[in-house]
């Protein structure tokens, strides 16, 4: 017979030296077990069958402790006390090839106990303890220090918000102040296009009331343009019966005195003999195309009195001048030497001037010409004029 149930050994090491040389004592606990597999389970048969449980434990407990003493010496004491589950999967791993060629497996291995004679884990103990407490001391300093981190955080996400706000608020108040200014901007714009619109039409009213003024102008100059023709027309009246009427009716009277002598030298020229016919005839024929001719000359004369107005008036009076002349002159001719008797030698110019005066007055009242109106005759009697 051989037992399958579980089996748990104690193995321990007392004053193991480990690899500084300080001799420790190391318990464990170990949970084995004999493999059922058939090729493991006779492994097991051929060292155990017919043994007791004490036995096989015995012999178990020996391999473990074996390789649990030969793995401290390649130990600190730190390693061992501070990280026994890696020390417990140490002894498993380099066991189990053994006691599995016995055909035992090992299920579970941990370390009881690890305690020394000279106090070295004590004061392992101890200095872990100061360390412990050096790391509280500063853990509680980093933990202050990060309370005094996170206050300044705070203050400064603080003093950030607060600096956002009084942002927000300037340029909220910026944004006002330039919203009244593009208000102002607005009103002032306004305000100018309402002058601009004002003065505009003020121009165009001012505009109007000139061309009004204009219209009126124009008015009153064709009103005047109107009775310069009417007195144009007055004028041409006046000259026709003044001028041209007198220029017919002698022309008309040239032309009768021309019918008469026609008709005296053709009566005359009928007492004579038929040779003198032809020669009165040829004469009357003279005679009818020089008074035909005088009588055009007479109307081209009147037309262009009729024409020129005034100009053919003073024209008419310069030629009359030269025959009233003669006529004033002709007794004169037969006079030797005419004498004038004055004391004073002005007076002789002073009569002359006179006679200048009263001329064209004597002309003016025959003719209806006034010579005044000649600037030549006005520098004749008023030299400074």
């Amino acid at each position: 017979w051989i037992t399958l149930e579980i089996m748990t050994l104690q193995p321990k090491c007392e004053d193991v030296e480990t690899a500084e040389g300080v001799a420790i004592t190391v318990t464990g606990v170990a949970q084995v077990k004999v493999m059922v597999d058939n090729e493991l389970l006779g492994y097991a048969c051929e060292q155990f069958l017919g043994k007791s449980v004490i036995e096989i434990k015995s012999v178990i407990l020996q391999t473990l402790e074996g390789h649990l003493r030969s793995i401290l010496g390649t130990l600190t004491v730190e390693q061992i006390y501070q990280d026994r589950d890696r020390f417990a999967a140490l002894v498993r791993e380099v066991a189990a090839p053994d006691v599995g060629r016995m055909g035992i497996e090992i299920l579970s291995f941990t370390i009881k106990d690890v305690y020394d004679k000279v106090e070295y884990l004590s004061s392992l103990g101890k200095s872990q303890t100061a360390a412990v407490q050096r790391d509280a001391d500063i853990g509680v300093a980093e933990a202050e220090r990060d309370a005094g981190i996170r206050e300044a955080d705070c203050k400064k996400e603080m003093m950030d918000v607060k600096f956002q706000a009084d942002t927000k608020m300037a340029d909220s108040k910026r944004g006002l102040e330039m919203q009244k200014a593009a208000f102002n901007q607005e009103v002032n714009t306004k305000k100018a296009e309402a002058q601009l619109a004002y003065e505009l039409q003020a121009a165009k009213e001012q505009q109007k009331i000139r061309l009004e003024e204009i219209e009126i102008e124009v008015v009153q100059r064709k009103k005047q343009i109107i009775i310069e023709e009417k007195e144009i027309d007055r004028t041409e009246k006046e000259l026709i019966a003044t001028v041209k009427r007198p220029a017919e009716a002698e022309a008309y009277k040239m032309q009768q005195l021309a019918e008469g002598q026609k008709m005296k030298k053709v009566l005359t020229a009928q007492a004579e003999a038929e040779k003198i016919r032809r020669i009165g005839e040829a004469e009357a024929g003279s005679i009818e195309a020089i008074g035909k001719a005088e009588a055009e000359k007479m109307r081209l004369k009147a037309e262009a009195y009729q024409h020129y107005g005034d100009a053919a008036k003073t024209a008419l009076v310069l030629e009359a001048l030269p025959k009233i002349a003669a006529k004033v002159a002709a007794p004169l001719a037969r006079t030797n030497e005419i004498v004038i008797l004055s004391g004073d030698g002005g007076r002789v110019t002073g009569e002359v001037n006179r006679l200048l005066a009263e001329l064209p007055v004597s002309v003016n009242a025959l003719t209806g010409v006034d010579l005044m109106k000649i600037p030549l005759l006005q520098k004749m009697i008023n030299p400074q004029a």
